[in-house]
């Protein structure tokens, strides 16, 4: 099978069952132009994620990688009037079309943008003891997903839904002599899950618009 195959059984889905409106168009729009690269997800895994919170129903929602908002946007759609949605940058750039994307959704007071190194900001979120989070969502430099599963584990309750993206990378996650950083992120990873007591976990492979991936689903039961 072949990308142009994958992107277009994305796209025959996508208009079937995805409902993008003006502000995720622009989000993507306004990241292109703003020259971010186009890491988002795609129109089916932000629904994926929206539908995620909210059979979880979530209500506290973290986000470790906002990029120019548009996973975010799905995410805190999916938040009841009073819930709250952390989303962490480390670029000022792309958390500058992000805060233009999400105020633009009309999330402003749902979407609690922080702006800086996530190993830096998520000690500080642990230290202002609010609410735990039933959902995260880590999708940012992969070299540190093992730090920031564990700042997860410390941010969540019994019952929170953890999501790792990007985590099969085009199959080179079966490398375990792989020279690549990001490689052995996901693979270490994907251990920590798998030896953790408290997670249970599970990974999907995906196939679309964003090429050969998939999203690892760990909750977290005690």
């Amino acid at each position: 099978m072949s990308q142009q195959t994958w992107t277009a059984v994305d796209a025959y889905f996508d208009d079937l069952l995805v409902d993008e409106d003006d502000a995720l168009l622009q989000a993507v729009a306004d990241s292109e132009a703003a020259g971010l690269p186009p890491h988002q997800v795609s129109p089916g895994q932000g629904k994926l994620l929206s539908l995620l919170a909210t059979l979880r129903g979530a209500r506290t929602v973290l986000e470790i990688g906002t990029l120019g908002g548009y996973s975010t946007i799905w995410l805190a759609r999916a938040l009841p009037a009073d819930g709250r949605l952390v989303t962490v940058e480390a670029d000022a750039t792309c958390a500058a079309v992000a805060a233009a994307n999400i105020s633009r959704a009309g999330l402003d007071g749902i979407v609690d943008l922080r702006v800086g190194k996530a190993l830096d900001v998520l000690p500080r979120l642990a230290d202002e003891r609010r609410d735990l989070f039933d959902l995260v969502f880590i999708d940012a430099d992969k070299p540190s997903n093992p730090q920031y599963l564990e700042w997860a584990l410390k941010l969540t309750r019994p019952g929170s839904v953890i999501i790792g993206d990007n985590v099969v990378r085009n199959g080179a996650v079966t490398d375990a002599a792989s020279t690549d950083p990001r490689v052995q992120g996901v693979r270490r990873f994907t251990e920590l899950i798998s030896q953790h007591p408290r997670l249970s976990a599970t990974t999907i492979q995906t196939v679309g618009s964003k090429g050969y991936d998939g999203f690892t689903l760990a909750l977290v039961t005690r």
